[in-house]
């Protein structure tokens, strides 16, 4: 009876690792940052844009290189392997972040991606010396998000956020403690550069 507890548990975790992994979310905030701004939701491309940039490229590449044997596996796991990969992400991150302003993109979405591009990097420090969650992360961000995007309405994303946390600790990617830190880093750094930066911009 216990085994068949631990490999439910193992499968629901794996399940609510990979569909909530940080490209996904990511890419679902990218497309929906375009709602910060006046115009949407006909200024939805916009969030595509982004999201290809800053989501789908970089985990292509990600990809090929999990294929080539020079990373383990998507979620990056040994963090020795995050601080490269992290910085390929940037460079390409900050190509589309060019793209989207010769596109004169609402401000929001630049906001957004510009504090992306300030936690890719942070984050990338940070790996050199400890194993940040970048699933807290980047559920945490998303999260609080859609807060300020669409209102306390929209509070029940929150529960995604221990839901997470407790599928990384149940497949033993992570510490509790690297989890929270995750999880503030999201909810506070990177939501906080995005909303400081948008103010900014005007």
């Amino acid at each position: 009876m216990l085994k068949t507890d631990r490999s439910w548990r193992y499968v629901t975790a794996r399940v609510i690792t990979e569909a909530f992994q940080p490209p996904i979310v990511v890419a679902i905030m990218m497309l929906l940052s375009p709602a910060g701004s006046p115009g949407f939701p006909g200024t939805l491309w916009y969030g595509l844009v982004a999201a290809v940039f800053t989501c789908g490229v970089p985990f292509v590449l990600l990809v090929a290189l999990v294929r080539a044997g020079k990373v383990t596996d998507h979620h990056v796991s040994d963090r020795r392997q995050r601080g490269p990969v992290l910085g390929l992400s940037l460079v390409i991150v900050l190509a589309g972040l060019a793209v989207l302003g010769l596109l004169h993109a609402p401000a929001s979405v630049m906001a957004m991606v510009f504090a992306l591009v300030g936690g890719i990097a942070l984050l990338a420090i940070v790996s050199l010396a400890w194993k940040i969650s970048g699933h807290a992360a980047a559920i945490t961000s998303a999260a609080v998000s859609l807060l300020f995007l669409f209102g306390p309405a929209w509070w029940p994303a929150l529960i995604l956020v221990p839901v997470v946390m407790w599928s990384r600790l149940v497949l033993r990617a992570h510490t509790l403690a690297q989890l929270l830190a995750g999880a503030v880093f999201g909810g506070g750094i990177v939501v906080g550069l995005w909303r400081g930066l948008l103010a900014w911009f005007g």
